[in-house]
């Protein structure tokens, strides 16, 4: 792969799906891409790139191999002990049911652990949530959400994270490599479509968004682009939980920090800026 071709594949990349590959990711290019471009009889990244001007599949099939990536059921541990033990508690007294989004939700992990989450809280806290609370988990990524809508992982998937207990509540096994998780849990998730380049306004209004480990993916305009509109997407008051290694810059018109201790997540504020 020549260094123009290269170029021009990350600037396509980038206009498609806003993520930025760095300097020398050439490698990363090729090892996403090598099966698809012999299944299509494409020879190099140049042909590829004319191919999918023609194909529009062909484009969403590379974003889609592009942007896949592995996840981890209850990630990093602090977002979730903070959903549990300040945000659900906190949103509780609202007393309507609660909404949130699992923004760039992969194969479905995070939403599918928000959900047991809330199981859990209910259990321990009888009657204190309403009844009705939804979860829209989102992606760019057709094969992502598709495996996520099926909500069946295979046995070393389920090991990144999940525990024995959890497992034995919340999943059914279906044969000896895989489970499933349970209809309970499933029920309250959503899954749709969603570049996060685009419009947010048809997926509504959300007391928590989850967007963790995306961003660092982006530009920093883009990047603030985001944190902008989905400060539009909350309720006055609710929350932005962002991955460890994010940060938001220049957006105090529109968030506050609240700290956790371990952890943090950004609370909406009522008004934000021009």
């Amino acid at each position: 792969m020549s260094v123009d071709e290269y170029n021009r594949f990350r600037q396509m990349l980038e206009k498609s799906s806003g993520i930025m590959l760095g300097e020398g990711k050439e490698y990363l290019v090729t090892s996403r891409l090598r099966r698809m471009m012999e299944r299509e009889s494409v020879a190099s990244i140049s042909d590829l790139l004319v191919a999918m001007e023609r194909n529009r599949s062909l484009q969403e099939s590379v974003i889609d191999a592009m942007t896949t990536n592995e996840t981890l059921w209850f990630r990093d541990e602090h977002p979730y002990r903070i959903f549990r033990e300040k945000l659900l508690p906190e949103l509780a007294q609202q007393r309507r049911p609660l909404k949130i989004w699992s923004a760039a939700c992969s194969t479905g992990q995070e939403p599918y652990s928000l959900s047991i989450e809330i199981e859990e809280f209910r259990k321990k806290n009888p009657g204190q949530l309403m009844t009705g609370e939804r979860i829209v988990a989102t992606d760019i990524s057709p094969s992502s959400l598709a495996a996520a809508k099926e909500g069946v992982y295979q046995q070393l998937a389920i090991r990144r994270g999940m525990n024995d207990q959890h497992l034995k509540v919340y999943f059914e096994e279906v044969d000896s490599d895989r489970w499933r998780i349970n209809s309970q849990v499933r029920s309250r998730v959503d899954f749709r479509a969603q570049n996060l380049q685009q419009s947010f306004a048809l997926l509504g209004k959300f007391d928590i968004i989850f967007c963790r480990n995306v961003l660092i993916y982006f530009s920093a305009d883009l990047k603030h682009d985001i944190l902008k509109r989905m400060h539009g997407s909350l309720n006055p008051g609710g929350y932005l939980m962002l991955g460890a290694s994010e940060a938001m810059n220049n957006l105090s018109d529109y968030f506050e920090m609240v700290q956790c201790h371990p952890g943090i997540v950004y609370r909406a504020k009522k008004t934000g800026g021009a």
